[in-house]
């Protein structure tokens, strides 16, 4: 089957018989999901149509259904400047899908709250018990975190010293770890388990595989939602990059 992206010279496709209907897309939309066009979601469009974003072969496409509801283009809609109109909608769409799916990621990982859990601002922070960076952005967070505006959820790891995964997994494991993670950055020793619960052992891998698939390769690495979606941070932010990501400048 021949490209779908082709430019300005959008192709009509043939309506499908309703069987061919999945999702409870309209028809001519389950028609391009049959061919192998994944639709990822809608949005509104111009002259009466609606958009659907799509992908086929690696490549994101707009498709407009038609008023009539029977007929559908495939293409890039443009303005008389020549602007790209279907860029941003894929953008939002395709990537609000995506951002969900690494959310619900984040969610699901092995992480220790520091701050308010109705904070208006939640960041995740890939974190070293022993990483000297982590312990700084500690400091510089106090101020936003203990005005109950951020809650920061430390997704930890083990990677900068021989003791990182077994002192990691004993804040995962004791009886109150956001007191335990407190405890630590603030100096004290932190009770080190001999023996390691086996399904810690997995989620502290899990989390290492977690931060691997955003890219970040150092701690402090911070993931939060911003105001073009899921953001990233590397490293120890300055204190303007901080007011960013934590939504607000200094309390």
């Amino acid at each position: 089957m021949p490209p779908l992206h082709a430019r300005l010279s959008a192709v009509l496709l043939a309506l499908l018989p309703a069987s061919v209907l999945a999702n409870d897309w309209p028809a001519p939309i389950a028609a391009l999901e049959a061919q192998g066009m994944t639709i990822h979601g809608e949005f509104e469009a111009l002259g009466g149509m609606t958009g659907y974003a799509g992908s086929y072969q690696g490549h994101e496409l707009a498709a407009y259904l038609l008023p009539d509801g029977e007929h559908v283009i495939v293409g890039t809609l443009q303005d008389a400047d020549g602007n790209d109109l279907s860029r941003p909608m894929l953008d939002e769409v395709i990537r609000g899908e995506e951002d969900g799916e690494s959310l619900a990621m984040l969610e699901q990982s092995a992480w220790i709250a520091e701050g308010d859990a109705a904070a208006e601002r939640m960041v995740y922070v890939f974190t070293d018990p022993y990483c000297p960076y982590c312990q700084r952005l500690f400091d510089k967070a106090r101020p936003w975190v203990e005005a109950g505006e951020v809650q920061l959820r430390h997704v930890m790891v083990g990677l900068m010293d021989r003791d990182s995964p077994r002192t990691a997994i004993s804040l995962l494991a004791a009886d109150d770890p956001s007191a335990a993670l407190l405890a630590h950055h603030r100096g004290e020793e932190t009770p080190r388990l001999e023996t390691l619960p086996r399904d810690l052992e997995e989620a502290l891998f899990d989390n290492h595989q977690l931060m691997e698939s955003f890219g970040l390769m150092a701690t402090p690495s911070m993931v939060y939602q911003g105001e073009r979606g899921l953001q990233m941070a590397h490293g120890l932010p300055e204190e303007d990059e901080l007011a960013v990501i934590f939504g607000a400048p200094r309390p």
